[in-house]
């Protein structure tokens, strides 16, 4: 008898830096101490969108209120492996997340307690052979290399993010050689379809799916998707089913909701 396959549903929140407070009274004492020991700007403006994207994913997924105060009570830890864990009213919450930022977009990827979950946004820009021939394994160097000179940042961007996201998933980021994972995609027809939104420069609105083999063992599941000038993907397991996008949240308060559209 064939057993059906565990997935699992995940979410996304996006905010931009036009969605933050510009007050901190939706952050703890502790990650206020924390704001406060960030002496370069671009780093903390990095921290205070992550969390404040972090904070209302989490209220949207675990149903709670979207206030400031009610905000406090929500936590973003680093794990001993820098990896972000929830916590909410100083406990354990019920949630997975990973976060990411790029360019001034942050983005929260939540799902079910104990999966493993990665998220992440690249920037579609160009990059010099020796990124390609430090970071990539023999094969996607290949994939690259075929492609016209014009459509490669595409490419690598979507490559590279990919590979971000399951080193989160992984919970190890940049402490293993990248070229132990494996960018491909589940089916020729997949792989066809990412190459030609790559030569259309177009990117894709929906969601497509991807694969990383680990040479570690065991093969990760995840999606993709890129607008603008920016490529998204999400990793993770059990496998993930497509992100939900959550609503945006206001810049004083956050009303996130798990509603679709």
């Amino acid at each position: 008898m064939k057993h059906k396959e565990t997935v699992m549903e995940t979410y996304w929140l996006e905010q931009t830096e036009a969605d933050l407070p510009s007050h901190d009274d939706w952050l703890s004492s502790e990650e206020t101490v924390l704001l406060s020991r960030m002496r370069i700007a671009k780093r903390r403006a990095d921290w205070r969108l992550g969390r404040w994207t972090a904070k209302c994913a989490a209220a949207a997924y675990l149903n709670l209120p979207g206030d400031p105060h009610a905000l406090r009570e929500i936590e973003v830890r680093a794990a001993p492996s820098g990896a972000p864990e929830l916590f909410v009213a100083g406990g354990p919450a019920s949630a997975t997340i990973s976060i990411s930022h790029r360019a001034g977009v942050a983005a929260c990827a939540i799902a079910a307690c104990g999966a493993q979950l990665g998220c992440d946004l690249e920037l579609i820009e160009p990059h010099g052979d020796s990124f390609v021939a430090d970071y990539f394994t023999s094969e996607e160097q290949k994939l690259i290399a075929s492609e016209p000179e014009e459509h490669r940042p595409h490419l690598v961007g979507l490559l590279w993010s990919a590979k971000e996201s399951t080193l989160k998933s992984l919970r190890e980021g940049l402490r293993l050689d990248t070229r132990s994972l494996a960018v491909t995609f589940k089916t020729q027809a997949d792989h066809q379809h990412a190459l030609g939104a790559v030569r259309q420069s177009s990117g894709l609105d929906s969601w497509q799916p991807l694969q990383v083999g680990y040479a570690g063992g065991g093969i990760f599941q995840g999606w993709w998707q890129s607008r603008g000038q920016i490529v998204r993907t999400l990793v993770g397991a059990p496998s993930p089913l497509p992100p939900i996008f959550l609503k945006e949240c206001g810049a004083s308060t956050c009303v996130a909701s798990l509603a679709r559209g």
